[in-house]
């Protein structure tokens, strides 16, 4: 059962194809609400997709899953509203010319526009100003992130950051939304072993607050819950290579990856007509990479 915070994480048979064949496939997940989930195995081998499946950013065509007790992909863009995105390469890349201060802003107003409900945006300016600093105030205390230990403070531009210091920011930036389920890629990518598991305890401690964490990574930490793409993909052998490819389909009409959207923005517009929705649908069509 979901804890108030976090969401439960469920698969069986979990898979998805696209043009080049099986991005992963046969993949099991049995994750608590809060859990540190590691989605473990070599570059290539479907990690990516996975996560993106899992937080309702990717259709997946076989086997099923659940994510606080929405299935998926009937429930896809439900799953959306309480999942959010970390750092994923090519979907929720930080702005290197943008500063610190610059990213905060830009998504408190983005947070404010998509996840305020009629009562919110009907309230006094300063009373939106002040709810808006206190949950970029949180964010940042639970990403680990001290702006005064950068370089320029919070006018320190994303490309002068450490890769630590990079991975707290987009850390906070989807804290920022409240999320129940937190998908970060690349957990470990380019880290010494020190800043590495400085990492771990950063996702740790996330987890340890209730919010569910889905971490790719090359080498998962003892206490993660462990999901291995290694042998997910089986050789495709052509015999139904245009069934369920999600490369050959119309992009999710409800997809928060459209141009010019917040890949982590929680909106009130969708309602229970995902229901019928039928067909895979990819926010990214080319479902052969990670």
């Amino acid at each position: 059962m979901d804890g108030p915070h976090g969401a439960a994480v469920s698969a069986e048979g979990f898979g998805l194809k696209g043009p080049r064949g099986w991005a992963f496939r046969s993949v099991d997940v049995a994750a608590e609400p809060g859990a540190l989930v590691a989605i473990e195995g070599p570059s290539g081998s479907g990690r990516t997709c996975l996560l993106l499946a899992l937080s309702g950013r990717m259709r997946a065509t076989e086997g099923s899953a659940e994510v606080a007790g929405l299935p998926l992909p009937r429930k896809i863009a439900a799953v959306r509203r309480i999942s959010a995105l970390g750092p994923v390469p090519g979907v929720s890349d930080l702005d290197p010319a943008l500063t610190v201060a610059e990213h905060l802003r830009e998504r408190a107003l983005l947070q404010r526009r998509f996840d305020g409900s009629l009562r919110a945006l009907l309230r006094p300016r300063a009373q939106r100003a002040a709810t808006a600093r206190e949950r970029v105030e949180e964010a940042l205390a639970a990403a680990g992130l001290d702006l005064s230990t950068l370089p320029k403070q919070e006018r320190t531009a994303v490309r002068d950051l450490e890769r630590l210091e990079e991975l707290r920011l987009s850390v906070a930036l989807a804290l920022i939304g409240r999320p129940r389920l937190l998908a970060v890629d690349d957990a470990d990518l380019k880290l010494s072993d020190t800043e590495r598991a400085e990492a771990w305890a950063l996702l740790r401690s996330i987890a340890d607050g209730g919010t569910t964490v889905l971490a790719v990574c090359s080498q998962a930490p003892d206490e993660a819950v462990l999901v291995s793409t290694r042998a997910a993909t089986a050789p495709d052998t052509g015999t139904d290579a245009d069934a369920d490819d999600p490369g050959t389909t119309d992009p999710d009409p409800d997809t928060d990856l459209d141009a010019g959207t917040d890949p982590n923005a929680v909106t009130d517009t969708d309602t229970e007509t995902d229901t019928d929705e039928e067909g895979p649908a990819d926010a990214i069509t080319e479902t052969g990479r990670a």
